[in-house]
């Protein structure tokens, strides 16, 4: 494997914020408003954001490995939400793990 794609730069961390922001911005709700499934929904995005907000920070600080890390967690809180029917993906393959 090369080099490049094993090392960890800024360029990579940015290319998954942008990921994931776009898949952020593309995902919307499925479930009926003020229903149990909305209620988890808002839960899982919330620590979407949260993690993509800790990613940026350790970007800005210098800290790639937690800057990946927490980014890729952001993404899977949208993914999981996709994937379990609470956010429709609109047959995104790219952005998201379809049901």
């Amino acid at each position: 494997m090369s080099d490049e794609a094993t090392t960890l730069t800024v360029a990579r961390v940015e290319s998954y914020l942008d990921i994931t922001r776009r898949a952020r911005a593309k995902a919307t709700p499925k479930v009926v408003e003020g229903s149990t499934e909305a209620t988890h929904l808002a839960v899982m995005l919330r620590m979407a954001d949260d993690y993509a907000s800790d990613a940026q920070h350790f970007l800005t600080v210098g800290d790639l490995v937690r800057a990946f890390g927490a980014i890729n967690y952001a993404h899977a809180w949208i993914d999981a939400g996709v994937k379990i029917g609470w956010l429709d993906g609109h047959d995104d393959d790219v952005l998201f793990t379809l049901p």
